[in-house]
């Protein structure tokens, strides 16, 4: 177990010393050979986003025994639960009006428990919410994913209002986890429920993202077509590629506290 931990210990200090450069290449060829074997393994890729989606689930669980047992929200951005609530009940409008699928269940159900941790946060809990460190200005992403969305949102046949809905979602959703971010970086110390609860995101983002990416290589382009003309294939695929990245560096760090030993991850300067 020492000899794993020496192992570890020195290939993180290795990467640690590599340029930005090295670090950003490193990071696209690991990613790149999770797709490839997420591609081999699972035959059926719409299974990843049911995956995804149950990933998503079993972080909100951590939430929800964080709140209920802990009797604590602290570490917790209500803006971000804030945020996850818009665009899921914008996504859910659009399901129903447009795609009623099992989507729709589980984003209700997801809905519908983010819902409950904003009024434990913001009723239940209050006085252990760190509302001087969750002091990013949501209006930053709000409005230029509601100008995005105007701007470039889907061509299909659907109404002009759903489409930009629709885009306005897929926007908001890949951005939503900055002011939870942004609180991590703030305190500099995640306690471990918070960082299960993160690291299950990154997880859920990154097959959610796997999954559209094989999706389009399996049908040869033609699911980018099938999402219309124009900028807006191109906005969803790097929409999921810049979830992945926000919480790329975060789970680095969770692994190599995890791996360490460490029960409470302990952020450097300049993770977000």
């Amino acid at each position: 177990m020492r000899a794993e931990k020496k192992l570890i210990h020195a290939v993180t200090m290795w990467v640690r010393r590599q340029p930005p450069k090295m670090k950003a290449f490193m990071a696209v060829v690991s990613g790149m050979a999770a797709l490839i074997f997420l591609r081999f393994i699972v035959h059926d890729h719409d299974n990843l986003f049911v995956a995804a989606e149950s990933v998503h689930s079993l972080g909100i669980s951590v939430l929800i025994y964080k709140l209920t047992k802990e009797k604590t929200c602290a570490g917790l951005s209500l803006k971000s639960q804030e945020l996850t609530a818009i665009f899921l009940a914008v996504r859910l409008y659009c399901s129903f009006v447009m795609e009623y699928d099992i989507h729709t269940v589980l984003d209700l159900a997801t809905l519908a428990t983010t819902l409950w941790v904003i009024y434990m946060i913001r009723f239940k809990l209050k006085s252990s919410y760190m509302e001087d460190k969750d002091n990013f200005a949501i209006y930053y992403v709000v409005i230029p994913c509601a100008v995005l969305a105007l701007c470039i949102h889907p061509t299909t046949t659907h109404n002009l209002l759903n489409r930009i809905f629709w885009a306005f979602c897929v926007y908001l959703e890949a951005v939503s986890v900055l002011p939870q971010l942004q609180v991590m970086q703030n305190t500099k110390i995640v306690e471990p429920f918070t960082a299960h609860y993160v690291f299950a995101l990154g997880v859920a983002r990154f097959l959610s993202c796997a999954h559209w990416v094989l999706q389009v290589l399996d049908s040869r382009g033609h699911l980018l077509v099938a999402l219309g003309y124009g900028l807006w294939p191109s906005m969803v695929l790097i929409s999921e590629i810049i979830q992945t990245f926000i919480l790329a560096d975060f789970c680095y760090y969770y692994i190599k506290s995890v791996f360490g030993g460490q029960l409470v991850l302990r952020l450097p300067s300049g993770v977000v």
